[in-house]
């Protein structure tokens, strides 16, 4: 269902401007959000960086405050970032100079650092919107700030509508699309570890807010059948206009649906690639859309299902358009890249990139990256090319042709807290940016 607004801000500023990224004209030179200009991990940007190192084909280095998992939101001559510093316990957001690497202000954001020993709350990834930027962070702060490092408001969706119930830290990123910004809370229905309401149900929901105020536009509770841990979801919404109307897609719960942006109603839904209900396949790829196709990924090995886009109701199998068969066309946490007409999928812990039609399914190649350390960061497309990172922040750059061909393979890692990166690789205006645990390396001229 959808309820209706609940909270107003106090002394929220209002800002110049309707906030629009997608959906509206946006400089393809620049990377706003998570999955970049697209909302599918592809640029169209050219004559990017094959080869380069640590110390030679870089335009700058920048040493950061803390680690984070989110991917850098770029525009014009501003990059942001995020970082959790576990000696002060503090959640910071950052702004650097794009030409420089130079820091123009820092702010904290919210307390805290993680609660668990693989991730922190730095995870959510900025968007911005070439005015504003807004910061996300798993224990629930939200802040808008200006370009200048001025805070414009800032609330706390557990302190709004009850305490997270997550067994990991969560990590969905905010998206902008059409003056709206959207957040989804899909979690257990019972409390875990003592996170979570113990006197009701905690709800899964979709939440829109007002991004120049933060106040609240509405709120859609999303019910599910799914058990346990399989309530989780660590996936953001992907807008998407295929056809009309425009639909805000979302995968959790053991179903991946479509919604109206304007509203939160549920247009339609697809489940399961859980028949069994097992209890503890928490989802983390969000949906990526291409060629009349939504993409649902299972997690732990299972199969990756195309959905085809444009319908209504409760969809069974007649809405399936492929389902993999190859195992190694599956992904436990990297969301697929879709790229110059062609799915890219990353299987984490195999290590094996596929190329994968959308019309039908067929893999037209898979290659393995090789090593023995697992690819969390979702693919960047870009110059004809594919950029992953595994934990240890070695880069791959593969060729996006008709074969397989693995380019390069660059040693970005090395330090203490390069263990278990995850930021996916950013593109904007020439460059790529990359991090690691406590540096952002802008490579190129």
């Amino acid at each position: 269902m959808t309820t209706k607004p609940r909270w107003r801000p106090q002394g929220a500023t209002v800002l110049a401007g309707a906030a629009l990224v997608l959906g509206t004209s946006l400089p393809a030179a620049f990377w706003p959000n998570w999955r970049g200009p697209e909302a599918n991990g592809s640029s169209p940007e050219t004559k990017l960086p094959q080869t380069w190192s640590k110390t030679e084909g870089l335009r700058w280095t920048a040493s950061l405050p803390g680690p984070s998992a989110a991917t850098p939101a770029i525009w014009g001559d501003h990059v942001f970032l995020t970082a959790a510093v576990r000696e002060e316990q503090v959640l910071l957001a950052l702004a650097l100079d794009r030409r420089t690497g130079k820091e123009l202000w820092r702010r904290q954001a919210g307390l805290g650092f993680g609660q668990d020993r693989l991730s922190n709350f730095a995870s959510p990834s900025p968007v911005t919107d070439g005015q504003t930027v807004w910061f996300f962070f798993g224990n629930g702060d939200l802040a808008a700030f200006d370009f200048s490092g001025k805070k414009l408001w800032a609330r706390n969706i557990q302190k709004d509508y009850g305490p997270f119930a997550f067994l990991w830290t969560f990590s969905s990123s905010p998206v902008l699309w059409n003056g709206r910004l959207y957040l989804q809370v899909l979690q257990r229905d019972v409390p875990v570890q003592g996170r979570g309401r113990a006197d009701r149900p905690n709800d899964s929901y979709l939440l829109a807010l007002d991004p120049k105020t933060g106040r609240e536009l509405w709120r859609h509770v999303r019910p599910s059948d799914a058990r346990e841990e399989s309530r989780e979801a660590f996936s953001t919404p992907v807008p998407v206009i295929h056809n009309q109307p425009a639909e805000l897609l979302v995968v959790g719960g053991d179903c991946l649906s479509g919604h109206d942006p304007d509203t939160g109603r549920e247009y339609w839904r697809w489940g399961t690639w859980n028949p069994g209900r097992i209890g503890h396949w928490r989802l983390v790829p969000s949906p990526v859309s291409g060629g009349g196709v939504v993409l649902a990924c299972a997690p732990k090995g299972g199969p990756v299902t195309a959905v085809k886009l444009g319908q209504q109701g409760n969809l069974g199998d007649a809405a399936i358009a492929w389902q993999s068969q190859d195992r190694n066309v599956s992904t436990d946490v990297a969301t697929p890249l879709f790229y110059q007409g062609k799915f890219y999928v990353l299987n984490t812990d195999k290590r094996v990139l596929s190329r994968v039609n959308p019309a039908d399914g067929k893999v037209e190649w898979s290659g393995e990256l090789g090593g023995r350390v697992k690819l969390e960061a979702s693919p960047t497309g870009a110059d004809g090319k594919i950029y992953l990172m595994n934990h240890n922040g070695d880069v791959f750059v593969v060729e996006a042709g008709s074969q397989f061909k693995l380019l390069a393979t660059i040693p970005m890692g090395g330090e203490p807290e390069d263990k278990t990166l995850r930021s996916t690789i950013a593109v904007s205006q020439g460059n790529l940016f990359i991090r690691t645990g406590l540096k952002l390396f802008c490579v190129g001229k």
